[in-house]
């Protein structure tokens, strides 16, 4: 019977160890979605918005699609970094909202994802979120002070170290994490996530260096990211910052879905604008 015992321990171990490989190896198909609807259907025509479709060179060689969505006399210029799943495309509503708020708009596909070039990583995230911020400041010779930085769910990771990195207007992080180890360790409670995790996407640690102001945006029904998430994300941010609670899931617990959300998100964006001048 001990013999037995042993045996089947010995093939648990070997079981769970060959997991923890496993995870470890292809942990970037946990991170990343790419695949998920991968072609760019639509455009914010449907909407009656004109946009213009740009490429955007990276440092290192990627070719990132985007769309500009300008407003007129435009109140600032938002650079938009959506979640890990999709694509621009499927991102249309928050092009609707910040045109109705007269924000200019810039969302881009992360290489690899969309028509982008490429194949996703956390650094490669950051060189497109660099490459993006310089197409707005140096080709369309939008002002730093005029642009704020929007991030949705992963995106909030990629916002938050742009932030940290340059001078924005303001910062927005929707539905959002705190870092990959933290969600992870959560997610899968059984395993050593923290020990194995070759992604880290901190925004706890981005948000102290991040002068901005900061509104952080979650759902206590969020099914994915747990409300915890943002309100330590919201603990970690220097004031001037504002909170502001949601209702649904994870993927669809949108600020844009109610009206007194976007109202907040508007008010917020106008009380920080100072004498700011409208970008181009």
């Amino acid at each position: 019977m001990a013999r037995m015992l042993w045996n089947l321990l010995v093939m648990l171990g070997i079981a769970y160890l060959a997991v923890v490989v496993l995870v470890y190896l292809f942990q970037t198909n946990l991170v990343y979605f790419p695949q998920i609807g991968r072609e760019v259907a639509i455009t914010p025509k449907v909407h009656g918005l004109q946009h213009e479709a740009v490429t955007i060179a990276t440092e290192d060689g990627e070719k990132l699609s985007a769309w500009w969505v300008p407003a007129e006399t435009a109140r600032g210029a938002v650079l938009i970094f959506h979640g890990n799943a999709g694509n621009i495309s499927h991102r249309l509503d928050y092009l609707v909202m910040f045109h109705r708020l007269r924000y200019s708009s810039l969302i881009i596909d992360y290489r690899g994802y969309g028509t982008s070039t490429g194949s996703p990583s956390e650094a490669g995230t950051y060189r497109d979120a660099e490459a993006a911020w310089r197409w707005l400041t140096d080709t369309r010779k939008v002002a730093p002070r005029d642009i704020v930085l929007f991030g949705e769910s992963l995106g909030g990771g990629v916002a938050s170290w742009l932030a940290a990195r340059v001078s924005p207007r303001a910062l927005v992080l929707a539905s959002s994490f705190t870092s990959v180890p933290d969600l992870g360790a959560q997610v899968y409670p059984f395993l050593p996530v923290r020990w194995m995790s070759r992604f880290s996407y901190d925004s706890i640690a981005a948000l102290r260096a991040v002068k901005a102001p900061v509104l952080v945006a979650h759902s206590r029904d969020d099914d994915i990211v747990p409300f915890s998430h943002g309100r330590r994300l919201f603990e970690a941010a220097s004031e001037p910052k504002s909170f502001l609670e949601m209702r649904g899931g994870h993927n669809d617990g949108f600020i844009f879905v109610r009206r007194e959300w976007v109202a907040e998100l508007g008010a917020f964006l106008e009380r920080h604008a100072g004498a700011q001048k409208p970008e181009r």
